[in-house]
């Protein structure tokens, strides 16, 4: 089965993130999407094989990006820290793991270089937006 059909629900979370952040500020380009992506593809690696992840120097455009897809990332690896009323925390049952999660962002950061290549400085961004509810 291929990814898109697969994680067709993580892929829509994490390009809702992208696209949330777009709809706020319209100079978001192609190339801050995938420099947050790319941060962040660092960042799990890192995590995955115990090193330390090196440090990005984001745009603001670029960090803002990265913020809201990480929230979403952490919320797909059951990373969300919500507790039910008696204050026991809330099964990560059906959590993605680190692997699962990079293949989704190295799916979309694929789907940017081709949009990118075809419609431009935001050819990603322009096509994902009216899909995103």
């Amino acid at each position: 089965m291929a990814i898109e059909e697969e994680y067709e629900d993580v892929l829509q979370n994490l390009e809702f993130g992208i696209i949330q952040v777009y709809r706020q500020n319209r100079t978001l380009l192609d190339a801050h999407v995938s420099d947050a992506l790319e941060a962040l593809i660092h960042l799990y690696r890192s995590e995955q094989s115990n090193r330390a992840p090196r440090q990005f120097r984001l745009d603001q455009r670029a960090q803002e990006v990265f913020d809201s897809v990480k929230a979403m990332c952490d919320l797909r690896l059951g990373r969300t820290g919500v507790i039910d009323q008696a204050g026991r925390p809330i099964s990560d049952e059906g959590a993605l793991t680190i692997d699962e999660l990079l293949a989704c962002l190295r799916r979309i950061e694929k789907s940017i270089r081709r949009w990118t290549k075809q419609n431009g400085r935001q050819g990603y961004l322009n096509f994902v937006d009216p899909f995103i509810a």
